[in-house]
């Protein structure tokens, strides 16, 4: 936290690059609403994972970085998947260039789209400051960047997330509706929804994989759902590229997340304190800059005259 707020100081431009991302992160926040719908539920943090190398303030990695970042938002108005490499074949060095990409939800429409990758977008840094490599995941979609292009279209199955809700018991028509489910869900090819009675889900995996890579990662994704949630009513496992989700009807809530949403809350909580930080060091600044503008005789007129 020291040398992040250290490179803050250092410029005023990065100051007010960082009060602007922050006062939109705040009001994200405040306007927070319970639903059970989905399109509204895009904001519901999931997971991130940020890696231990971290980049040099006003590094080429780090121009190369926000180019990222912004063509992300750009993107995701027109298309749901997209991947970038910034700085790659210019004469920016290996380490500056900035490999990644974005994908949301297959039902999303193209402005819930941009809402929610605008949202990542501004989330990341906080959650993942000067890293060289980062992931983010809402509800509703999912942004990565790397200094490395290695992932990209390599089939990944490590688990990044899992939840599993309370346990049904002794239901076997429950059971018999969720293996129809998972069986059609691990068919699909890129995302799919499906339903069998008062059992729900949905898959999809990351637009880079190959047909075969999908099916591989689905099969792994539904394995686990299975084996690490039992008879879970409603579970989530989220693979590296790729995740598997099936609920009944009824337990997809807020409360059904309630008890494994720490992250989450360390989200608000980094948001708020370096919100408050911001804005501190931009009022010291100002206070700053005010004092520099009169010598010592301008504050004896000020005073007495």
């Amino acid at each position: 936290m020291k040398k992040m707020l250290s490179s803050v100081q250092l410029d005023s431009n990065q100051r007010t690059i960082l009060v602007l991302r922050l006062s939109s992160l705040i009001f994200f926040f405040s306007s927070f609403q319970s639903s059970h719908g989905y399109p509204s539920r895009t904001h519901i943090f999931i997971y991130a994972a940020c890696s231990q190398e971290k980049y040099q303030p006003n590094s080429p990695f780090e121009g190369n970085l926000n180019s990222f970042l912004t063509s992300v938002v750009s993107s995701s108005s027109e298309v749901t998947y997209n991947s970038f490499a910034i700085g790659n074949g210019s004469s920016t060095t290996e380490e500056g260039t900035v490999y990644g990409l974005y994908q949301c939800r297959g039902d999303l429409h193209p402005i819930d789209c941009s809402k929610c990758v605008a949202r990542s977008v501004n989330q990341i840094g906080l959650v993942c400051p000067y890293a060289l490599g980062a992931s983010f995941q809402l509800e509703g979609c999912y942004v990565r960047y790397e200094h490395s292009g290695d992932f990209l279209g390599k089939l990944d199955t490590s688990i990044r997330y899992k939840k599993c809700s309370k346990a049904v018991t002794n239901d076997v028509e429950f059971f018999r509706r969720r293996d129809d489910v998972l069986a059609d869900l691990q068919a699909a090819n890129g995302f799919r929804v499906s339903s069998s009675g008062l059992v729900q889900g949905f898959a999809q995996c990351l637009g880079d994989l190959s047909v075969s890579d999908c099916s591989s990662c689905l099969v792994d994704a539904v394995g686990k759902l299975k084996s690490m949630c039992g008879s879970a009513a409603a579970a989530d496992v989220f693979l590296g590229q790729c995740y598997a989700r099936y609920w009944a009807s009824g337990y997809f809530d807020e409360s059904d997340s309630s008890n494994n949403d720490e992250v989450g809350k360390s989200v608000a909580i980094i948001v708020g304190v370096f919100g408050g930080l911001a804005v501190l060091v931009v009022l010291l600044s100002i206070c700053k800059k005010a004092a520099v503008r009169f010598s010592k005789d301008d504050w004896r007129v000020f005073w007495f005259s």
